[in-house]
């Protein structure tokens, strides 16, 4: 230690001195370092928690079988088929049941007396009479999505009386003229008028073009040409997403041989169709074609002309 020069009260001064400049600093210190802290860049905030998306809503799928007509030619089914092979066709619309009580149907049937007179089909039952089977008043139908606007698929839209009806904007305005006459051959004039009359009572929503979720858990899809603009409808079920091709598919073999179907505008558009339902649907053993019968062996038969698809 070094000792300090003068007298005692001189050396404690001086101590305390020093004592005082010592503490002085060390506080100018402190406050420096407290400064520093006070004004450095905040921590940057804790990342957001990452959101899930809320799942799909998920419905049921079943295949309602109406009639059948028997001995029709496959090579109108089949692009190329042999010419001397028949089947009988299943006539049948779809049944999607949703989330709050949403009853949809894909395509409605056929029912006036003219069709069936030209057809004869075997085994038919009114549309309407169809979905009561399943425990469905048809009242309480809630939508109809229109594939296309052939006789067998739309005839029966106006048996649900409270449905809206879903079709493509296109393929309306294409078939159905400003007073309801029939503007191309692909349409019956009763059917046309019926169409019109709906639209005018508010009740027929035109979708604008392809990949339009037009409900949550259903997606409508323009390709195939089997019209001018057919759509098929692609639906979140719990075994993934199902197809509903109606016409745009006619028959299992249309997909197994990779063989458009004979009756549209595009062929080309039709196989591209085709190709696009398998990379859509969860499986491709879930695209379902408009009027296979296999349909009814295919997926799980609950009841008698009901399969549930699966």
């Amino acid at each position: 230690m070094t000792k300090l020069a003068g007298s005692p009260d001189t050396t404690v001064r001086t101590l305390r001195a020093r004592r005082a400049i010592a503490a002085h600093f060390a506080a100018l210190a402190c406050w420096a370092l407290l400064a520093t802290s006070a004004w450095a860049a905040p921590a940057a905030p804790p990342a957001p928690a990452t959101i899930a998306a809320p799942p799909a809503p998920i419905w049921k799928a079943y295949a309602l079988r109406y009639a059948t007509i028997r001995g029709f030619p496959v090579h109108e089914l089949v692009a190329g088929a042999d010419t001397a092979r028949t089947t009988d066709i299943a006539m049948m619309f779809w049944l999607l049941e949703g989330p709050g009580g949403r009853q949809v149907l894909v395509d409605a049937g056929f029912y006036r007396k003219q069709f069936l007179t030209a057809w004869k089909p075997a085994e038919f039952v009114r549309p309407s009479d169809v979905v009561r089977r399943v425990g469905l008043p048809p009242e309480e139908v809630t939508d109809v999505i229109v594939s296309h606007v052939h006789w067998d698929h739309l005839d029966g839209a106006d048996l649900f009386p409270k449905a809206r009806i879903w079709i493509q904007k296109e393929e309306y305005e294409y078939y159905v003229g400003a007073k309801g006459e029939p503007l191309h051959g692909a349409i019956d004039t009763v059917d046309a008028a019926m169409l019109a009359n709906l639209h005018a009572a508010g009740r027929v929503e035109l979708v604008a073009g392809d990949s339009v979720e037009i409900l949550p858990g259903l997606t409508v899809y323009t390709g195939g040409k089997h019209t001018y603009a057919s759509q098929y409808v692609g639906v979140q079920t719990v075994a993934g997403c199902v197809i509903v091709a109606s016409d745009n598919v006619y028959l299992f073999e249309n997909l197994e041989k990779h063989a458009a179907i004979a009756q549209t505008l595009d062929a080309k558009s039709n196989l591209a169709a085709q190709e696009r339902m398998r990379r859509l649907a969860a499986a491709e053993r879930l695209i379902v074609p408009g009027h296979d019968p296999a349909v009814f062996k295919h997926f799980r038969e609950i009841a008698p002309g009901i399969a549930k698809i699966e």
